[in-house]
């Protein structure tokens, strides 16, 4: 038995990209990196698309080229899926690399409706296949050993968090595929650009939402969807959370910063036009405040592992490495089938909330699907 663990340990991981666009050359990248896995094919139904993909990092040339998803994933029978495609696709595609043995990766929102995500996650819990979603905060650096104090108490209880992400895009970002900004494919700044800094702070917290209350607004971009949501959060442990996205803001002047207040002690960290920013603090028994950056620097130098700072160039690197680890050691990844399902209920309730005028309670008990705001600023 353990020969056997051992050889399949040293196995290589073989893995399919379905999706050819922006997205799937950080995947690329982050294979390139680790010796147990191998890509074997990538599809796209523009031959041009994965013609340039497979250009853009060295050694993959040669990797073959399906424009069927469903006849790559019956002939590679890949270990590994990885789901790059617009997010009106996701469930499709997931569905049926489950149904035919391929673990996920799959990038966010899992789905566009509350439905087809909990079908999604119930099938990863009856089949024992593995999901990573592509919640990429959750791999940056010091996070999870923030999460760690958070969890075990040392900073009191939480009592409230706010995450702004304004990620400006132009006309031309939104004209450049005739899926972006809609209801059917995409959803709006929060669906499409918040969704990762909303999974990370309720994650942080440590409590799953009952309670959304949100308004959304059209008020520059070109795009059936909103440009700009704002929304509140109750958690189930009593603390709220207080969000903002957008793209309506300067392109070239990106900025998103997530915040977590306890008891006993705050941490921030962020991102200003590329450039990250970090602040934890605490108050000692003697009443000072002791700032804790150093402190997470070092502990992180020394304990390495799935949050490196290569993760921080590209976080793909780490789900990768999580996702690998957790097939082989047969444990849930970081970013699990879960936490897909709870982001998509998540954010579905802040438009629901926005579309009904009023707080709604999570998780929904009824399905709900971005294709219900359709007309929603007519």
């Amino acid at each position: 038995m353990a020969e056997t663990t051992t050889n399949a340990a040293q196995a290589k991981l073989t893995v399919i990209i379905i999706g050819c666009g922006r997205v799937a050359e950080k995947h690329l990248k982050a294979i390139s990196k680790l010796d147990n896995l191998e890509l074997k094919a990538v599809v796209d139904v523009n031959p041009e698309s994965a013609k340039r993909l497979l250009g853009s990092v060295k050694g993959f040339a040669n990797t073959k080229v399906y424009s069927d998803y469903k006849a790559a994933i019956d002939e590679v029978k890949p270990s590994i899926v990885s789901v790059t495609v617009p997010s009106g696709l996701h469930f499709q595609i997931a569905k049926y690399a489950m149904e035919h043995g391929s673990n996920l990766l799959l990038e966010k929102p899992m789905t566009m409706s509350v439905s087809e995500a909990r079908e999604i996650f119930e099938l990863s819990q009856k089949t024992g296949l593995k999901i990573a979603m592509g919640h990429i905060y959750r791999y940056l650096p010091i996070v999870g050993l923030v999460r760690e104090d958070i969890a075990e108490g040392k900073y009191g209880k939480v009592t409230h968090g706010t995450i702004y992400v304004r990620w400006g895009h132009n006309e031309a970002y939104y004209n450049s595929a005739a899926w972006r900004g809609t209801w059917k494919s995409d959803g709006g700044a929060l669906m499409n650009q918040t969704i990762h800094a909303i999974d990370l702070l309720v994650w942080l917290m440590g409590s799953e939402p009952e309670m959304a209350e949100a308004m959304i607004a059209r008020r520059i971009r070109n795009i059936e969807a909103e440009d700009l949501g704002m929304a509140v959060l109750r958690l189930e442990n009593g603390a709220l959370a207080q969000i903002e996205g957008t793209t309506a803001t300067i392109p070239s002047k990106h900025m998103a910063e997530f915040s977590v207040f306890c008891e006993n002690g705050q941490l921030s960290m962020g991102l200003d036009s590329g450039k990250p920013h970090l602040n934890i603090f605490t108050i000692r028994p003697d009443g000072k405040i002791k700032k804790l950056n150093g402190y997470y620097i070092r502990k992180q130098f020394k304990t390495g592992g799935l949050f490196s700072y290569k993760c921080a160039l590209n976080p793909h690197l780490g789900i990768y490495k999580d996702l690998s680890e957790a097939i082989i050691e047969n444990k849930a990844p970081i970013a699990d089938a879960y936490a897909g399902f709870s982001s998509v209920d998540t954010l579905l309730g802040i438009y629901k909330s926005a579309k009904e005028g009023h707080p709604v309670a999570l998780p929904l008990k009824d399905d709900f699907t971005t294709l219900d705001m359709t007309g929603f600023f007519d």
